[in-house]
C-alpha cells in the first residue's frame, strides 16, 4: 500500500470514510473527484487540497510532511514509496538508562549495507547523523528506548519519520520483544542466541580485552538491524492485506 491509496489525512475524512471511497473503486488520488459516494461538498473541498499538497511533498522528498499529515497507526503506508531509503536501526547499552548508561553498539542497515559504530572507535554523533540520513528510520521500541538513547548520549536529532514496528506488531496481535515477535514470524537470527543482558556482559568481556567478545556483539547487534527489514516486510504486507485488500 502507498500513501497515493490514503485519504485519512484529510479533515472529515476518517477510516469508515475511506474505506467506503475504496469500496467504490476510488482506491488512488487519481480516482477521486467530488461526485465521490459520502463526500459532501466541503470534504471533498479537504480531500483536493490534502491530494495537491501531498504531491508535492513526494515531488520534494519531503517524507516529514506525512508522518505528520498521516495518525501514527498508518505512517507504515509510506514504506513502499520511499522503500529504497530505509535506515533500519538498533543499538546495544550498558543499562536501560540513559543517563547513566551507555550505548556500546549502534547498527544501522541502509540500501542492503549494515554498518556497526563502536563506542571508543567511530561511535560518533557526525557518524550517527550520516547513518540515519534517510527518507525513513525503523526501530522496534526505538521511539521509547533507542531515539531517547542517541539523542541524550550524542545530542543527535533524529530528523526523519521515525516507524516504531513494535506498536504495528502489537496491531497484529504480536507481543513480546523483537526476538520473540522473530520466533513467531519464523524470521531467522542465524543460531544466534545473545539476549540483551548477554550483550551487557559481551561488552564487559571487551572492555577487559576479549576482542572476540566484541565480534559477538556486533554481529548480534547487526541481526537486530537487518531482521527489521524482514519483518517490516511482513508486517506491511500483512496490513495491506487487513485494511486496504478487502475493500479495494
Amino acid at each position: 500500500m502507498r500513501v497515493e491509496n490514503s485519504f485519512i489525512p484529510a479533515p472529515g475524512v476518517g477510516e469508515t470514510t475511506e474505506r467506503r471511497l475504496w469500496e467504490h473503486g476510488v482506491t488512488h488520488w487519481d480516482d477521486f473527484d467530488a461526485s465521490a459516494p459520502g463526500v459532501g461538498e466541503t470534504t471533498a473541498e479537504s480531500v483536493y487540497s490534502f491530494i495537491g499538497d501531498a504531491r508535492d511533498a513526494l515531488d520534494r522528498g519531503d517524507t516529514q510532511y506525512f508522518a505528520e499529515a498521516f495518525p501514527n497507526n498508518a505512517l507504515w503506508r509510506l514504506y513502499e514509496n520511499v522503500a529504497g531509503d530505509v535506515a533500519f536501526f538498533d543499538i546495544e547499552t550498558t543499562g536501560l538508562d540513559k543517563r547513566s548508561s551507555d550505548v556500546t553498539t549502534v547498527s544501522v542497515h541502509h540500501g542492503g549495507d549494515t554498518t556497526t559504530l563502536v563506542r571508543g572507535d567511530d561511535l560518533t554523533a557526525e557518524n550517527l547523523a550520516d547513518l540515519l540520513d534517510a527518507s525513513l528510520v525503523v526501530s522496534f521500541n526505538g521511539k521509547r528506548f533507542d531515539q531517547p538513547f542517541l539523542e541524550h548520549n550524542y545530542d543527535v536529532d533524529v530528523d526523519a519519520p521515525h516507524l516504531d514496528l513494535m506498536y504495528l506488531c502489537r496491531r497484529l496481535d504480536l507481543t513480546g520483544g523483537l526476538k520473540q515477535v522473530e520466533v513467531d514470524l519464523g524470521i531467522d537470527r542465524g543460531g544466534m542466541d545473545v539476549d540483551g543482558r548477554e550483550a551487557v556482559r559481551l561488552w564487559h568481556r571487551y572492555e577487559g580485552g576479549d576482542e572476540a567478545a566484541l565480534d559477538r556483539l556486533v554481529e548480534y547487534n547487526r541481526f537486530d538491524a537487518q531482521n527489521l527489514h524482514t519483518l517490516l516486510d511482513t508486517v506491511a504486507g500483512r496490513l495491506h492485506q487487513e485494511v486496504f485488500e478487502p475493500h479495494a
